[in-house]
Formats: structure tokens, sequence, C-alpha cells
């Protein structure tokens, strides 16, 4: 899962950043409205956290504007207006949730996980076959045994589960699973790919993570498991 995080007070998106990665997700942070607007015009985020006092553009006008060019990204909107007029305002602008500072980052998290369950419009729990992914108790099952993630991992099994059937290029994963710091020239994804291959597929049958040669990687479906 991406996040963008459109804040202009380095010191908290520093912290909403750090405290989203170590959950396991990948996160950009633009530090002005016009730089955010760009941002999520241009880049397909699963979710924006945004905060709706910031320079250049306020966060009602950014917001505004994503909305009628038809951005239907979810936002989770954070401010340190707390009225009832200020919450309302921003939930009528098209905000999903409003978050009032300061928070803790057990809150931000949870928001951010029930923002992106809506975003989806899925159940918390994915199944492939016999492999289960909790996205709100953070746990995978194979064959009814745990199988034990880092929080890189989980995210890219999540991806490769939401689009179970579909090669996913290494470019697709690099723009999913990671974030614009991230050296495309390294080996990351396959060094994690093939981590996370060894954990689902060691012992069992079916094989359900597959490299495809000079394409990328696929979670397979078996059949039956379909629509």
């Amino acid at each position: 899962m991406r996040i963008l995080i459109i804040e202009d007070e380095k010191r908290v998106a520093g912290f909403m950043r750090r405290s989203l990665l170590e959950t396991g997700y990948a996160v950009d942070c633009a530090y002005d409205g016009q730089e955010g607007l760009e941002f999520a015009q241009t880049t397909p985020y699963d979710a924006i956290i945004l905060d709706l006092m910031l320079p250049k553009r306020d966060g009602l006008s950014l917001l505004k504007t994503l909305r009628q060019r038809g951005v239907a990204t979810p936002v989770l909107a954070v401010t340190a207006k707390g009225t009832v007029h200020d919450r309302v305002t921003g939930l009528n602008s098209g905000c999903d949730d409003y978050l009032v500072k300061p928070f803790a980052v057990v809150e931000l998290v949870a928001r951010v996980r029930s923002l992106l369950r809506r975003g989806m419009a899925q159940t918390a729990a994915l199944q492939v076959d016999d492999l289960i992914l909790n996205t709100t108790t953070h746990t995978v099952t194979r064959a009814g045994k745990a199988v034990t993630l880092t929080a890189k991992e989980f995210a890219l099994l999540e991806y490769l589960m939401r689009n179970a059937g579909q090669v996913l290029t290494k470019t697709m994963i690099e723009q999913h699973v990671w974030n614009y710091d991230f050296d495309s020239g390294t080996n990351l994804v396959e060094v994690h790919m093939s981590h996370l291959r060894n954990k689902v597929n060691r012992g069992l049958h079916p094989a359900l993570i597959e490299t495809v040669r000079g394409v990328g990687y696929v979670l397979r479906e078996p059949p039956g498991e379909g629509p």
C-alpha cells in the first residue's frame, strides 16, 4: 500500500512517515499544497493524509480540485482545528475521515488501516487457496499454519493477493510497495520476493507465488479459485 502525506511541518510529516513505514506502508511526503496536488495527480496512491492548513494551496482547495478531477483516493484530513464546524466542513469537502492534532501513533495507524479497507471495498481477510492474509490482525496463514513475514514481505503479499492471477512487473511492485526514495537499480525487489516465495511455497502444493522470467511475479489462483 502506498500513502501520500501532505504536511508542511516537516517534523510532523517525518513522525507520520516513520510510523507508517514501520507498519509496512510505502510513504511519500509533500510539504505544500501545490506539490501535494502534483503528487496526488501523477501517482496512484491508496490513501492520502492531508493537512488542511498548507502554504501555496490550502488543503480544502486541494481536495476539491482532486475530487473535481476524478481522483477518488481516500483522504484522512489532519488539522489542529477540531470544532464540529471544522469537521463538518472537511467532510463536506470530500474528506473520508478527520484526525485532530495532537494524536497518538496508534490512532493514526488505525485510521489509515480503516481508510484503506473502505477504499478497497473489501473485507479484512484475503484468501487464495489455503493462503489467508488478514489486514486487521496483520497475520498470514497457509494450510492452517502461521507464516511469519516482515512488514515489507506482508505488503508485497497483500499486493500480490489483491491482484491474484495478474503478472506484476518489477516496476509495478516498486511503485506500489516502495516510494520515491527507492533506488530501482538495486535488487531489493528480487531479494524480498525470493524470501516471500520461500516462506509461502516451501514444502506446500501448489506453489502459489511464481516468477515469470523476464516479466515479473504472479500469485496463481488454482483452478476453481477465480470468479
